[in-house]
């Protein structure tokens, strides 16, 4: 755990005197079989350096290949990011020494990347769209992974011993360059996320990668800088490197904003560096200067051809590009009648592709809403767990709706059968039988009932005889109580007119 403090400047002062802009780096690992230029099988989990070939170990004489489906996938990513396609382009050899890079280069893609000049649209919670500009999307292979033993932090600092595995090495990773994003003001931290999650939904929705950031899939690297005012030259920029989560990538650069300005206060000078971000103090530390791109010496890798992928090939990828997300919450919006708010709230809430699935598993999309919206969404807060991660399946939502619908259940019982499926206790069905939740549609129990009832508030007949209806809700009140909530409050109402009157 990082100790370390520093001066931080209020966040709602500095963004109100400074112009904060920022630009994120997007790493993702592709899901394909093979590493991206050798045969190497790409796992999880396996034990360390057991995935490696002479490629991936950089044993001298071993020579790449390209991996053509990581190709396939950079050019679905670069179209899904509204970038063209080079006609022609090459891999290129990125200098540096670290142990985790076996080589001491990686093969990487410089001044001629497979895709550029493209945008993505992403939406705010509020609805506002902010377009960010995209740069450049290039192929790469990740480097190993060390890790670092003894030391109170992981990091290489007070360590006793690092050890390093080599089974990432290779993997085939594209990495998605912004241009500077401007104009993003106070929201800059707001719009970070965003647009991290709204790569990571592309990601899974092309079928590029599995995209989970827990696993490191997807990996962010968040620069920020300030300037006096929107038309000032750019400020010297800090990384904050390997970012992965949502909230991480908002807090980082929310941090870095309010760090950055208490230093240009003092009149000093921000240090062009990558920064760690400290997931349990909610800070960044300083990593190393950071190095500009004549210090990695890029040449020509010569012992890769070029690639270059035919047009006809290009527009065919495009056009098997599956439904993008954005175009996909429009369409669903539409098929299920929600108004904006509703569906921004869905769409905040993470809860797109579990409605979709409650919905395709028998419910209506009202009730669909209500129930991952309403009670499930309350639960997941209070247990602060994401509502994909509730023991609870859209199979079982529909199953517990189809319950209310049959009349079997009512909305009150229906919530002791949820709390039952997320103890445990099985599906909405099993939880109905064994907690004996079924609602009472018998005549002969509700009659005993409504004639207690009746006899225990006997004036309350007469002013339902004289036309007073409304004393009748207490009626039905001390019915549902005698029969724990099973009564059906229609049938109810029906029998104790009936009594009545007769």
């Amino acid at each position: 755990m990082s100790t370390q403090t520093v001066d931080l400047a209020d966040y709602d002062e500095a963004v109100a005197r400074f112009d904060p802009v920022i630009g994120i780096e997007v790493h993702v690992e592709l899901g394909t079989a093979t590493k991206m230029f050798d045969g190497a099988p790409q796992t999880f989990g396996a034990e360390p350096n057991t995935a490696v070939t002479p490629v991936s170990l950089g044993l001298p004489g071993a020579l790449p290949a390209v991996n053509g489906t990581a190709v396939e996938y950079a050019i679905r990513i670069g179209l899904a990011l509204n970038c063209q396609i080079a006609e022609t382009c090459r891999f290129a050899r990125k200098n540096y020494f670290y142990p985790d890079v076996p080589k001491n280069f990686q093969t990487s893609q410089y001044d001629e990347p497979i895709a550029h000049d493209g945008y993505l649209d992403v939406e705010l919670e509020d609805g506002t769209v902010f377009r960010v500009e995209i740069e450049r999307a290039h192929m790469e292979e990740d480097a190993g992974k060390n890790t670092h033993v003894g030391g109170a932090t992981g990091r290489i600092q007070g360590a006793e011993y690092s050890l390093v595995d080599y089974n990432r090495a290779g993997i085939p990773l594209v990495e998605i360059v912004t241009k500077p994003i401007t104009g993003a003001g106070e929201r800059a931290p707001e719009v970070a996320r965003a647009y991290v999650q709204t790569l990571r939904d592309i990601f899974r929705a092309l079928g590029v990668s599995e995209a989970r950031m827990e696993r490191g899939n997807v990996r962010a690297d968040v620069n920020v800088s300030l300037r006096p005012t929107p038309t000032s030259p750019l400020g010297t920029r800090t990384e904050t490197k390997n970012v992965n989560s949502f909230r991480s990538v908002e807090r980082s650069v929310r941090y870095e904003i309010s760090r950055q300005a208490a230093i240009l206060d003092a009149t000093g000078s921000v240090t062009q560096e990558t920064r760690h971000w400290h997931e349990d103090t909610g800070i960044t530390t300083a990593g190393r200067v950071k190095s500009d791109a004549e210090d990695y010496r890029y040449f020509p890798e010569p012992d890769l051809v070029p690639v270059a992928p035919s047009r006809e090939w290009v527009e065919e990828i495009r056009a098997a590009l599956p439904e993008l997300p954005a175009a996909r919450r429009r369409r669903l919006q539409g098929e299920w009648g929600y108004a904006d708010a509703e569906m921004r709230d869905v769409v905040n809430a993470g809860a797109v592709e579990l409605i979709e699935a409650t919905v395709a598993a028998g419910a209506s999309p009202a009730a669909a809403r209500k129930w991952w919206m309403g009670e499930l969404a309350r639960t997941a807060k209070t247990q602060e767990v994401e509502l994909a991660e509730l023991p609870i399946t859209p199979a079982q939502i529909g199953q517990l709706q189809q319950l209310v619908d049959a009349g079997r259940i009512n909305d009150k019982l229906a919530r002791q059968v949820l709390e039952g499926v997320l103890a445990g206790e099985g599906d909405p069905e099993a939880v109905v039988v064994a907690r004996g939740l079924e609602v009472v549609s018998d005549d002969g129990p509700l009659l005993e009932a409504i004639d207690a009832a009746l006899a225990a508030q006997p004036d309350i007949a007469e002013k339902i005889r004289s036309g007073n209806l409304g004393p009748v809700g207490a009626i039905i009140g001390s019915v549902m109580k005698a029969t724990r909530g099973q009564a059906d409050a229609g049938r109810v109402r029906e029998l104790v007119l009936e009594r009545v009157q007769a």
